[in-house]
C-alpha cells in the first residue's frame, strides 16, 4: 500500500515563526479547499438548499471579506470603504447573513470557481503583507473593536486575530462540503 505524507512546511526568514505558522496553515487550508472544489459549477456554487440559506459563492466571498475585515481590524485600519477598497467587494457583499427567505446576492450569481479563488488569493495577499512586518511579540498586542450589529464591545491580540480566521475558514470549509454533498443528492430525495 502506497504511504502518503502530510508535511506542512513553515517557510524561514520571516520576522515571526508564529505568523508563517499560521499562513503555512491558512495557504494549506485554502489548496485543500480548492481541491475538494474542482470541478465545481457556476450553478452548484449558486446553489441555495433553500431559500435563507448560504451557497458555496457566499461561503467563499464570506472567507475573503472576513480574512480581510479581521486584518484591518488588526492594525486598527478597517472601515468599510477600505474593505471594499482592498478586496474588491463590500462588507455586505456576500449576502450574510440572509433573510430567512433571502436569495443569494446577484453580484455572486453566474461567477466561477476561478473568480472565488482569486478573490481567496486577493484576501490572502493583504493579510499576508500586513502580518508579515510582525514580529513575536507584536501578537501579544491588543485592539478593540465594537460589533456593528449589536454594539457588543471586544478586546482581542493579533495572534487571536490569526487563530479567528484559520478557525473560520476551517469551519466553513465543512460547510461547503456538505453543501456540495446536498447538492449531489438533491435528485434523490
Amino acid at each position: 500500500m502506497k504511504l502518503v505524507r502530510h508535511v506542512l512546511r513553515v517557510p524561514g526568514g520571516r520576522r515571526s515563526a508564529e505568523v508563517a505558522s499560521f499562513f503555512a496553515q491558512l495557504d494549506d487550508l485554502n489548496r485543500r479547499l480548492l481541491e475538494d472544489l474542482r470541478g465545481t459549477g457556476a450553478a452548484e456554487l449558486a446553489w441555495q438548499p433553500k431559500r435563507g440559506q448560504n451557497t458555496i459563492g457566499m461561503l467563499l466571498a464570506h472567507m475573503a471579506i472576513v480574512e480581510v475585515f479581521w486584518t484591518q481590524v488588526a492594525f486598527e485600519r478597517h472601515t468599510p470603504e477600505a474593505l471594499a477598497l482592498a478586496l474588491g467587494l463590500g462588507i455586505d457583499d456576500d449576502g450574510m447573513p440572509l433573510p430567512a427567505r433571502g436569495a443569494p446576492p446577484a453580484g455572486l450569481r453566474g461567477r466561477p470557481l476561478r473568480w472565488f479563488a482569486r478573490l481567496l488569493a486577493r484576501a490572502r495577499a493583504v493579510s499576508r503583507r500586513a502580518f508579515a512586518r510582525l514580529g513575536p511579540r507584536d501578537l501579544e498586542r491588543e485592539v478593540e473593536r465594537t460589533r456593528r450589529r449589536d454594539g457588543q464591545r471586544s478586546r482581542v491580540n493579533l495572534r487571536w486575530i490569526l487563530y479567528h480566521v484559520l478557525e473560520h475558514q476551517a469551519g466553513h470549509h465543512g460547510q461547503i462540503l456538505l453543501l456540495r454533498h446536498q447538492y449531489r443528492d438533491r435528485r434523490r430525495t
